[in-house]
Parts: C-alpha cells; sequence; structure tokens
C-alpha cells in the first residue's frame, strides 16, 4: 500500500462542473486511489439546523460525516470504477479488484476516540485520519482555491484553507498535496503515470509564504 493515495474531494465542488472532469481524471489513475467526499452542502444544512433547532456537536459531527456519505453515494454514481466502501478490508479488497474505493465514513470515524465529535472536525481532517490508517500513504486534497508553490503546514492551518484538527490528526509520514482549478488541465495526465495533481505541502513553515496563502483562500 505504500503507493496509495488518499483524494479527498471537497464539497465546494459539488456545484461545479469541474466535479465531473475531476471524476474522469481520477479514473485514469494507475496507482491505487481511495476518494475521501466532503460534506458540501449537506453539512451546511446540518451546520444551519443546529442554530435553529438547538441539537449539541456530537449530534452536529454525527450528521456532518452523514452527510459525507451522502456527497460520497452521488459520486460514485458519477464513474465508471468508483463502489462504495465502509472498513480498510473493504478499501483493500476493491483496490484488489482495480476498483477505486470511496469512503463511507460513519462506520470507523464515530469509533474513533482521537477525532474530536464537534466542528473542529471537517472531512479534511477525516481524510488526514485514513491516509494514517495506511503506511506510507500520500494524500490530496481537491480544492477550490489554487495555492502558491511552497505553501506550508502552518500557513494554510492559519489560513483556514484546513481545518483546526487537521495537523494534529495527519501522521508524520504523510504526504500532503492540494490541487485546485489550475491543476485539473493536467490532474488526468498526471494520475495515468503515477503522479499526484497539484503542489506538495512543505511541513516545516520557515518559507514565510503564510501571506500568500492567507490571499489565495479568501
Amino acid at each position: 500500500m505504500k503507493e496509495l493515495l488518499i483524494i479527498k474531494v471537497g464539497g465546494s465542488s459539488i456545484s461545479s462542473p469541474d466535479l465531473k472532469v475531476w471524476i474522469e481524471s481520477i479514473e485514469q489513475t494507475i496507482r491505487p486511489v481511495v476518494l475521501v467526499p466532503g460534506g458540501g452542502p449537506f453539512a451546511d444544512t446540518v451546520r444551519r439546523y443546529q442554530k435553529v433547532i438547538g441539537f449539541d456537536d456530537d449530534a452536529a459531527h454525527h450528521m456532518a460525516i452523514l452527510a459525507m456519505e451522502q456527497f460520497g453515494r452521488a459520486i460514485v454514481s458519477l464513474g465508471n470504477r468508483l463502489v462504495a466502501v465502509a472498513t480498510k478490508e473493504a478499501i483493500r479488497k476493491a483496490l484488489s479488484e482495480n476498483k477505486i474505493p470511496v469512503w463511507m465514513p460513519a462506520k470507523l470515524a464515530l469509533r474513533a476516540g482521537e477525532i474530536g465529535r464537534n466542528w473542529s472536525v471537517t472531512s479534511d481532517s477525516l481524510a488526514a485520519w485514513l491516509a494514517g490508517q495506511f503506511s506510507g500513504c500520500s494524500l490530496c486534497l481537491i480544492k477550490q482555491l489554487d495555492l502558491p508553490e511552497g505553501s506550508t503546514l502552518h500557513a494554510i492551518s492559519r489560513a483556514g484553507v484546513v481545518d483546526q484538527a487537521f495537523a494534529r490528526l495527519l501522521h508524520e509520514e504523510t504526504a500532503v498535496y492540494i490541487a485546485g482549478p489550475g491543476d485539473l488541465r493536467l490532474a488526468g495526465r498526471r494520475l495515468a503515470i503515477g503522479n499526484v495533481p497539484g503542489h506538495a505541502i512543505v511541513r516545516d513553515d520557515k518559507s514565510g509564504n503564510g501571506g500568500s496563502v492567507a490571499e489565495a483562500a479568501e
């Protein structure tokens, strides 16, 4: 599983024509890939009605994870190699059959005590957590923004590109990439030769790029 790539498909892409192009590009991959769906407007509905109804963060966390599964089911329907899975065993089985598993996170994530049950954890952190379950795995986050070369983990956390829990749940061996609209044109070609679309995120914040990342996130 050393070549395994987790790709998190941002929920914000659900209303973009880029979504289907991303799915088509991902299906060209020659390396093992697992897709993690974002929550998108389904999770936004949970946020909105938590304020109206007043249910607690534990309930909201559970509902937001189910929102990811709603988007995940939609993603599965858009591809030819995509299949819904819930466990690590199911992921391995799907990959052995040359399929692309789309992770339904409720079964595993709701049992993991290290994952906070509040809004500090979003689908980005859940994708980071899943990547950490497989030794040597890489992680690519598909976003609706393009980041500058050399962006650091500290900078993207500070700018809100990823959530508050992301750095904590990210395994030290997991290489992180972020791909935006500008990376889509070459994404299929890169995946077809086993490469990762997007820009690598630097772990050590020594580049002074925090300002440019903040501007990109606006």
